[in-house]
């Protein structure tokens, strides 16, 4: 009995921080994040707006340098993700990647390449 009692006690114990653990795990992007970027061309604040979907990722891009963009096919995996940007600068035609990671539920931190024209390294916060 003592050992059925015991059995039962460490079972609930051990219950709620399996759930709390899978809470953690599940971070849920969607929604507005202001960028910090500094590359090697400058820095600036774009404001990101993230749909998550699984794995997917889309949203939209905003800044003064490259303007109004919509994009899709980024990806969430474990705490990595990334997204790319067709934009065009002067006539020429760039493809932006922002590769990263989740630090928590409200911020994010990479590394971003210009195409291969510059890159540099981003931090983001949920607004």
């Amino acid at each position: 009995m003592t050992r059925l009692l015991l059995s039962a006690a460490l079972l609930v114990l051990v219950l709620p921080r399996s759930a709390s653990a899978q809470a953690e795990k599940k971070i849920a992007l969607s929604g507005r994040w202001l960028f910090s970027v500094t590359t090697d061309a400058g820095t600036g604040t774009p404001t990101v707006t993230l749909k998550q979907s699984g794995d997917t990722l889309s949203g939209h891009y905003s800044s003064q340098a490259f303007g109004e963009v919509d994009f899709k096919g980024g990806s969430v995996k474990d705490k990595a993700i990334t997204f790319t940007l067709n934009v065009e600068i002067q006539g020429t035609a760039l493809t932006i990647t922002y590769k990263g990671t989740i630090d928590t539920n409200d911020s994010l931190k990479g590394t971003v390449d210009l195409g291969g024209m510059g890159s540099g390294t981003f931090t983001a916060k949920r607004q």
